[in-house]
C-alpha cells in the first residue's frame, strides 16, 4: 500500500491560503519543453513535489495585495 502524502498549506501576510509544493516555490523554473526544474537541487520535479527548502513565491505572496495582488477562484457554473 503506497503511502499517501498530506498537501500542507500556510497562508500569506493577506491571508491567502498557499500550497506548500513545488508549484508555490520561489526555487522553481520551467524548463522550454515545459518540465518544471528545482533550482536548489537541479531535479526535475513533479507540481506537488515538497522539499525542505521550499520558500514561499513572490506570486503568493503578492496574492491579495489590495493593489494588483489577484486571486482568482474557480466559478461553479449552473445550467
Amino acid at each position: 500500500m503506497e503511502k499517501v502524502k498530506k498537501i500542507v498549506s500556510v497562508r500569506n501576510a493577506h491571508g491567502v491560503k498557499v500550497k506548500r509544493c513545488c508549484a508555490s516555490c520561489q526555487n522553481k523554473e520551467i524548463d522550454l519543453e515545459g518540465n518544471r526544474i528545482c533550482k536548489l537541487m537541479q531535479l526535475i520535479v513533479e507540481q506537488k513535489f515538497r522539499c525542505k527548502d521550499w520558500q514561499m513565491s513572490d506570486g503568493m505572496r503578492n496574492a491579495g495585495l489590495p493593489n494588483g495582488g489577484v486571486v482568482r477562484l474557480k466559478e461553479i457554473v449552473i445550467i
